[in-house]
């Protein structure tokens, strides 16, 4: 079954008030939307409540829902949109400045002289120190995982959720923009900063364990 015909199945069956469907739905997203609230809102209980507010706005909108972006975009849209509300509400401010300019948020990625190529001092980007290849098997490993976790969840929450809906979720760059409102530009710093930072801690990791 395609994803599109699929799709209209599912919204079928809620807008039917089937309440499996619906509980499958909140299953399959709460996580993702409670992490992406946390963008805006000033703690998880805040960010909670955000995500609850969202599933209200999603069952109230099913049948003004015109299929013109995914249901997931859809579903973070309105997310992000009570977040803002929230957010402004409360004062809180920094977090649209890291969404909508991270270049202007002051920090380093990775240490800054792994980019530094003394032979090409023009080249920004290029690696001074290429990262090791890391062993499948460590990278299998629950403790491996468990520290790439840690490591997710340390990161500031603008690039805890567009790498978690990148690399964990599988979403397209198309899909975060849409959903976080963010330019190709931007969604692209925040991941690569969210990337190095996790690469970091991954080679630190298992540099200590002797891999």
């Amino acid at each position: 079954m395609g994803q599109a015909l699929a799709e209209e199945k599912l919204l079928e069956s809620l807008r039917a008030g089937n309440e499996e469907a619906f509980r499958e739905l909140v299953r399959e997203y709460q996580p993702s939307l409670v992490r992406v609230a946390r963008i805006y809102v000033s703690n998880q209980a805040a960010a909670e409540d955000v995500a609850a507010e969202t599933w209200l706005g999603v069952l109230k909108g099913l049948d003004r829902f015109e299929g013109r972006s995914s249901l997931r975009t859809w579903i973070f849209r309105i997310l992000t949109n009570i977040a803002k509300t929230r957010a402004v509400r409360d004062g809180r401010t920094l977090p649209f400045s890291a969404l909508q300019d991270p270049g202007r948020v002051p920090e380093a990625a990775v240490d800054a002289d792994r980019f530094l190529d003394p032979e090409h001092p023009r080249w920004p980007g290029h690696w001074a120190v290429k990262p090791e290849a890391w062993p499948e098997d460590a990278l299998l490993a629950a403790e491996t995982r468990d520290r790439l976790t840690e490591a997710i969840e340390a990161l500031p929450a603008t690039q805890r959720a567009v790498i978690s809906l990148r690399d964990i979720e599988g979403w397209s760059s198309e899909e975060v923009r849409n959903a976080l409102d963010l330019s190709e530009t931007n969604q692209r710093v925040l991941l690569h900063r969210a990337r190095s930072k996790v690469r970091a801690a991954l080679e630190e990791y298992l540099k200590e364990a002797g891999t």
